[in-house]
């Protein structure tokens, strides 16, 4: 895997970059983890799928940034076996597509909040939440099955060199000297399956949300009703904006790998870093938690 090791100058730089990023993924997500299991009164649904999408963040960084790591290290970090890039590319899509399924589970969440509020402890309980995040999960498990069946049947005669710093489909298959036009045919099928059916219950559920705030006389009351949203509307928009981008195309093309090579950076290691900062920052909820498992744990050490 070429990786970014490509570039002439700036190779240290580079590295320390995804570095950092890859410990602030770890970080922040864990220490939301952390603070939602601690506070007995972050237990709600929200957060319990909150606490799901911070695991699918380290899982999405663990799974390329420490390989890319290596490869800055020496030549043999850069290699990678057939066996173990197919591996790579299952549960990337796997992680990539269980995100999909549980963003469109949050944003239903929010739906039913905002607009049968009354009636949200009885709709969204514990077993409906489990129910959407163990759906969720399997669905993104069984959505990788078909795309890498067919890949798996391609041949690949060299030279074996992937421009990528991970297995992604799209430079696996510029590499392959057989007919691709099937596989190119799946990918964009399952990849347009999940990205409608997910963003279908999100756009639906945001419908309806709207509706239901316009309808507020408060301009206050609109405010912290829609106020509530933000943070998973911004999620939404960054992860969603560079997957239609990346996945939705019948055709591969060469001459953008490097582009997709620096989109794919943006979805994989920066919204991973992003995303417990748009959930937290915004959240007086999570912010005076934070500041109690700190004193917490100033006491303790004391």
């Amino acid at each position: 895997m070429v990786g970014f090791t490509s570039i002439q100058e700036g190779h240290l730089p580079v590295f320390c970059f995804f570095l950092v990023m890859y410990l602030l993924t770890l970080m922040e997500n864990g220490i939301l983890i952390l603070v939602v299991a601690m506070e007995k009164h972050l237990h709600t649904p929200m957060y319990f799928f909150l606490i799901h999408l911070s695991c699918l963040d380290i899982c999405y960084t663990s799974l390329t940034v420490p390989k890319m790591l290596a490869g800055f290290g020496s030549s043999s970090g850069r290699t990678i076996s057939y066996s173990a890039c197919l591996t790579q590319l299952y549960l990337f899509t796997f992680l990539g597509s269980t995100e999909c399924f549980l963003l469109a589970a949050m944003a239903y969440d929010r739906y039913v909040a905002i607009c049968v509020p009354l009636r949200y402890q009885a709709i969204v309980g514990r077993d409906t939440c489990l129910l959407l995040t163990g759906g969720s999960w399997l669905a993104g498990l069984l959505t990788p099955v078909l795309p890498i069946y067919y890949m798996s049947q391609l041949t690949f005669c060299g030279p074996n060199v992937i421009d990528h710093f991970f297995c992604d489909a799209s430079p696996l298959l510029v590499l392959s000297c057989t007919d691709i036009s099937l596989k190119e045919m799946i990918d964009f099928l399952v990849s347009l399956a999940v990205l409608l059916i997910s963003s279908f219950i999100i756009v639906v559920s945001y419908v309806y949300i709207i509706s239901t705030v316009l309808k507020i006389h408060s301009l206050a009351g609109r405010h912290r009703a829609f106020s509530t949203c933000t943070a998973h509307l911004a999620v939404v928009s960054v992860f969603y904006g560079t997957l239609f981008f990346m996945y939705v195309r019948t055709k591969v093309d060469s001459s953008v790998i490097n582009f997709n090579k620096v989109v794919s950076v943006f979805y994989a290691i920066v919204t991973p870093v992003l995303n417990p900062l748009i959930y937290s920052l915004r959240n007086t909820e999570v912010k005076g938690a934070l500041y109690r498992v700190i004193a917490k744990t100033k006491q303790f050490a004391m």
